[in-house]
C-alpha cells in the first residue's frame, strides 16, 4: 500500500469515525431524553447505536493502529486485536433481539403486553454484551495464531510493500501481511498486525458463519414471518366494522411499517458487512487473489454503515425523526427557521396524527 494510499484510508477512516461518534451520540440523547422511546425495541436500538458508537470512537482508530503503525507486545496486539471485533457482534446480537422482539408483538400481542417490560428490554441488552464479550476475546483463550507479531525489522508490511495475494484481511482493520510470518522478535520490539494474532478460521468459521451468518438467516426468516402474519391478520379483518377492529387493522400496521423500517437497517447491516466477509472467505479457501483495493472498500463500507444508521432512524422511523427535531429545537444557537414546536410529539406522550411509529 502505497504512502499517499494509506494517508487517504486513513484520512477516510477518521472522516467515518467522526460521522460514527456524532451520529449515535445524537441517537442516543434522542432515544433516551423520549419518554415514547423507552420501549422495548428502542432499548435494543438504544443499544445498536452503542455498538455503533464504539465503532467510531473505539474500533477505527485501534483498525487503524495494528495497521503495522505500532510497537506492542503480542499479548496487546491481541487484546486491542480483540476490541475490533466486539462493536460487531454486539451490533448483531441487538438486531436479533430487535427482530425477536418485533416478532412476539404481532405473534402474541396481548402476552408481549402483559411480560415484556422496559427492565426485561435491558436484561436482554446486557446479556447481549455480555455474550459479545465473551465471543470476541474468545481468541484470548487460544483460538490465534501461533506466530507472535513480527519485529519492526522484519515487518514485511509498510506504508510502501507490496501485500501478498493470500493474506488474511480482519474483516475490522485494514492490516494486511504476508504468509511468511513465522519470525518472531521480543515483544518490545514487535510491529502489530491484525492478521498475525487473529486466527483466519475464527474469522471465517467462528465470526463469519456461525457469528453473523446464522443470525442473519435467523433474522431474515422472523421478518418474513412478521409481514405474513400482518397480511393474513389484515387479510381477516377486511369487511369487518367496528372500533375494535379498526384498532386492531391501526395496530397491525403501525407494526408492519415499523418491522420494514428495522428490516431496512437489518439489510444495510448485511449488504456492509457481507462483502468483506466473502472476501475473508476467499483468502482462507484459496480463491482468486483479491486486490487490496477491494479490501479497503469492503472494510470501508463496513464502517461506514455504523455512520449511516443514524440517518435511517431519522427518515425510516417518525418516532425518532420526532425526537431529533425536538433536540433541535431546543438547541442553543438554532437557526431562525427552527421553530420550538417543529416536534410533532411530547414526552408527555401526546402524538400527531402521523406519528404512527
Amino acid at each position: 500500500m502505497g504512502l499517499s494510499e494509506g494517508s487517504f484510508y486513513t484520512a477516510l477512516e477518521l472522516l467515518i469515525a467522526s460521522c460514527c461518534v456524532l451520529g449515535n451520540a445524537v441517537a442516543i440523547a434522542a432515544l433516551r431524553r423520549t419518554k415514547r422511546l423507552r420501549e422495548p425495541t428502542f432499548c435494543f436500538l438504544t443499544s445498536l447505536a452503542a455498538a455503533d458508537l464504539l465503532v467510531g470512537s473505539l474500533a477505527i482508530p485501534l483498525a487503524v493502529l495494528v495497521d503495522g503503525r505500532v510497537e506492542t507486545s503480542a499479548g496487546a496486539c491481541l487484546l486491542s486485536s480483540c476490541l475490533l471485533i466486539l462493536p460487531t457482534l454486539a451490533s448483531i446480537l441487538s438486531l436479533l433481539s430487535i427482530a425477536v422482539d418485533r416478532f412476539l408483538r404481532v405473534y402474541a400481542p396481548l402476552r408481549y403486553r402483559r411480560s415484556v417490560t422496559e427492565q426485561h428490554s435491558w436484561l436482554v441488552v446486557a446479556a447481549c454484551w455480555g455474550a459479545a464479550i465473551l465471543l470476541s476475546f474468545t481468541p484470548l483463550l487460544g483460538w490465534s495464531q501461533q506466530s507472535t507479531v513480527l519485529p519492526a525489522a522484519h515487518s514485511p508490511v509498510s506504508s510502501t510493500s507490496p501485500v501478498s495475494s493470500n493474506s488474511p484481511v480482519s474483516s475490522t482493520s485494514s492490516d494486511f501481511s504476508t504468509s511468511s510470518n513465522s519470525s518472531s522478535s521480543s515483544p518490545s520490539a514487535a510491529v502489530c498486525l491484525f492478521t498475525d494474532v487473529i486466527s483466519m478460521s475464527y474469522l471465517v468459521y467462528f465470526t463469519f458463519f456461525l457469528c453473523n451468518l446464522l443470525p442473519l438467516c435467523t433474522m431474515a426468516l422472523l421478518y418474513c414471518l412478521i409481514f405474513r402474519i400482518v397480511r393474513r391478520s389484515l387479510r381477516d379483518m377486511a369487511g369487518r366494522s367496528g372500533t375494535p377492529n379498526a384498532d386492531s387493522r391501526r395496530y397491525l400496521k403501525k407494526e408492519g411499517r415499523l418491522a420494514a423500517s428495522l428490516a431496512q437497517v437489518l439489510g444495510l447491516f448485511a449488504l456492509s458487512w457481507l462483502p468483506l466477509h466473502l472476501m475473508n472467505c476467499v483468502v482462507k479457501f484459496g480463491g482468486p487473489p483479491v486486490p487490496v483495493a477491494a479490501f479497503h472498500m469492503g472494510i470501508l463500507l463496513s464502517h461506514a454503515n455504523s455512520a449511516v444508521n443514524p440517518v435511517v432512524y431519522a427518515f425510516r422511523i417518525p418516532r425518532i425523526r420526532q425526537a431529533y427535531l425536538k433536540m433541535w429545537s431546543q438547541a442553543p444557537g438554532r437557526p431562525w427557521f427552527s421553530q420550538p414546536g417543529s416536534s410533532h410529539s411530547s414526552d408527555n406522550g401526546t402524538s400527531s396524527k402521523d406519528d404512527k411509529l
